[in-house]
């Protein structure tokens, strides 16, 4: 068996539960976030640094690091674990997102995705199939079936298609799918209809997948909206495999999501925003780039205990901005990913401790305030 899940623990009142996934290459608490090492590094850090803020699981791209390097190369190296110099486990995501967000660069029918590459304008022709072989090529501890994901706003007819194809794509992908000792997750796709989502869960499940993501969400649409979405999918999936939401990184909506029934995350939203100058902190986000912290002495966050908020302070950090040195955002980047993995942290002890919807009471109200306008 490519990976375990044990749900260790249920929150009596909520869908919350606490669970150990074993691979491999590790074991992961969840609920738990993944930093997103798109293109086989997640940028600004090392992978030391990642493991000694508690990281388990990174998500790479599989589009991504088809393009460039080249699976072939990563393959010659023994697969994507030593050719990034990561000791702990990784999925792999297909790429279909990041496909279908080409726009005029890409066509597709039910055989597969024809695109030009952003990078070097050459074309390409991808299938279920190859993204399975590429991605049993890379040796990550978790596959993504290729799937395709509607934008939003999107009309109920051009979601139906979509649920259909995935659906479709997702039998093939199982059926390509070889290596024995990586895991395989099917995509539910469907919008923001309910009936659909119900669909879509319903079919990839009867295919008994090693674990199921929630596909399609955080995409533009309002918060409310994701959040009814997932009270009607999240229960159609199978209660003792692994639920993923794809693409969701604000503090809000991590601890939202967990409570109904969330095991893991990813997000490009934390590692993003530091480069730019945005921290997260107890207190919300922090722009540290402005001129009011150009004497600033305290941390960037008081509450925080990560190296960063022990070691520097606001002045020095927005001085390396100003100065245009890689170490400032290496410092942001690094407190954003130590925030996000104490908060799922606090979340994890909630629900192991049986206090897990006080802890909601008392944080969402907060959470919401705080960062409500950033999925």
């Amino acid at each position: 068996m490519a990976i375990k899940f044990e749900i260790t623990r249920e929150c009596r009142q909520t869908a919350a539960r606490r669970g150990e996934l074993h691979t491999a290459h590790g074991l992961i608490q969840t609920p738990a976030f993944m930093p997103v090492g798109t293109q086989g590094t997640v940028k600004a850090l090392i992978s030391g640094e990642l493991e000694e803020m508690g990281t388990g699981l990174i998500l790479s791209n599989c589009y991504h690091l088809f393009l460039r390097p080249g699976v072939e190369i990563i393959a010659r190296h023994g697969g994507l674990h030593r050719f990034m110099n990561w000791r702990g486990a990784i999925l792999t995501d297909s790429g279909g997102f990041q496909i279908f967000s080409l726009g005029g660069l890409r066509k597709l029918d039910d055989r597969g995705v024809a695109f030009t590459s952003h990078i070097d304008g050459t074309t390409h022709f991808l299938t279920p199939e190859r993204v399975t072989r590429l991605q049993n090529m890379l040796g990550s501890d978790i596959a993504m079936v290729l799937d395709q994901c509607p934008p939003y706003p999107a009309g109920y007819e051009e979601v139906s298609t979509a649920v259909r194809r995935t659906a479709i794509w997702a039998r093939r992908s199982k059926e390509a799918h070889l290596n024995q000792n990586q895991a395989l997750f099917g995509i539910v796709q469907g919008g923001i209809f309910e009936d659909l989502r119900r669909q879509s869960a319903a079919g990839l499940a009867e295919m008994d997948f090693d674990g199921y993501a929630i596909g399609g969400l955080s995409v533009g649409e309002p918060k409310n909206l994701m959040y009814e979405t997932l009270q009607t999918t999240v229960p159609e999936l199978p209660p003792d495999k692994v639920h993923y939401l794809m693409g969701v990184g604000s503090p809000d909506a991590l601890l939202e999501a967990v409570r109904w029934g969330i095991d893991i995350f990813d997000c490009v939203l934390p590692t993003r925003i530091a480069r730019n100058g945005r921290v997260m902190t107890s207190r919300g986000y922090l722009p540290i780039r402005n001129s009011l912290y150009a004497t600033d002495l305290s941390p960037l966050d008081e509450a925080c205990s990560c190296p960063v908020c022990i070691n520097y302070s606001r002045a020095y950090i927005r001085h390396l901005f100003s100065a245009g040195e890689i170490l400032g955002l290496r410092l942001t980047t690094y407190h954003n990913l130590f925030y996000l993995a104490r908060l799922m942290k606090e979340i994890r002890e909630a629900i192991s401790e049986d206090r897990f919807e006080q802890y909601y009471r008392k944080m969402s109200p907060r959470l919401t305030k705080l960062y409500g306008g950033v999925v």
